[in-house]
């Protein structure tokens, strides 16, 4: 059912209604019309009501309740004076409405202080959208997600879907040693996060049937919470780039503040193995870089002086090829 089609029954319903009160006056046609008419206003505002946020809906509603109320407790004193019905009736509508209207725009302006007053409510900025981070079981097993967060290099709420704990507590139920320390090791991070005091994050109950894996749970729970997806699965991420959605890749972070070499830099370099190559030996920079230095092999477990001759990026990271000084 599109909104085309809502809005045409809308329209229709709204005439055989002004029909009927019509008949009341003898004035059917008249009545149709007017019902009609009055749905295509209706139709119009709801169109120009697009552009409002429901955080901003939600804040003045919250707003006119407080007004309301406000306005209530006053009328209830103007009772207690000596005053006519008619002035008492005149007195509670301009009260009313001027507390409505107060509350409802010290309400909007007030917003993101609300969670002050009401630890439980919270209404967000209407300019700028809350950032919804879900987490994956491969960057929850990775572990750097805690400190980069605590860099805010990472900034929004943070989400753990109850399917990713799932296979997190399979994996740390598994016989198997490797898989055991892995899902221990990202169950300990959730732990942790849960009870730092700087870190913003939840728990989602996604138990819905979305799929048969936490893959396909959390694909859906990104589109339904407009959120992004932080991971260090690559291929998990190429899938949600294709469906829309916002990935936010650990490695390609770690790999983008890697210090930047040239042709021509030169640095010091400790050979651990050879290379595949004739003569090739291979070292590794503090931050994991691989280095294939040629013509060095006789110089393998020597700390040596090298030179940048060209560097290759892969879907893994980046590779340097190096030559002796």
């Amino acid at each position: 059912m599109t909104l085309s089609f809502i809005r045409i029954l809308f329209i229709l319903t709204s005439g055989v209604v002004g029909y009927y009160v019509g008949t009341i006056l003898n004035e059917e046609i008249l009545g149709a019309q007017a019902g009609c008419l009055l749905g295509l206003v209706v139709i119009f505002l709801e169109q120009r009501l697009q552009r409002v946020s429901m955080s901003g809906l939600s804040s003045v509603v919250f707003g006119l309740i407080l007004g309301i109320f406000m306005a209530k407790l006053i009328s209830a004193i103007l009772q207690l004076l000596p005053l006519d019905v008619f002035t008492l009736s005149v007195s509670e509508i301009i009260i009313t409405l001027i507390f409505s209207y107060i509350g409802a725009t010290m309400a909007l302006r007030g917003k993101d202080e609300f969670n002050i007053i009401i630890p439980y409510v919270r209404f967000k900025r209407q300019a700028v959208n809350e950032n919804i981070i879900l987490l994956d079981t491969s960057v929850l097993i990775d572990g750097r997600v805690h400190a980069i967060y605590l860099t805010h290099f990472l900034s929004g709420r943070l989400v753990v879907p109850s399917s990713v704990l799932q296979e997190l507590q399979t994996l740390a139920d598994d016989e198997n040693p490797l898989k055991h320390e892995k899902g221990r090791r990202g169950l300990d991070l959730v732990s942790q996060m849960l009870h730092d005091s700087k870190i913003e994050i939840k728990v989602h109950d996604d138990t819905y049937d979305s799929g048969d894996c936490a893959d396909d749970k959390l694909l859906m729970l990104a589109k339904m919470m407009d959120g992004s997806i932080c991971t260090t699965d690559y291929n998990l991420g190429r899938v949600a780039i294709a469906q829309n959605i916002e990935v936010l890749n650990i490695n390609e972070l770690v790999e983008a503040v890697k210090p930047s070499l040239h042709n021509g830099d030169e640095f010091s370099l400790k050979l651990s193995k050879p290379g595949r190559e004739k003569d090739q030996a291979v070292g590794y920079m503090e931050d994991g870089t691989m280095v294939v230095v040629k013509d060095a092999r006789d110089k393998i477990g020597e700390e040596v002086s090298v030179e940048v001759t060209s560097t290759l990026q892969t879907q893994t990271g980046r590779m340097i090829f190096a030559k002796l000084i």
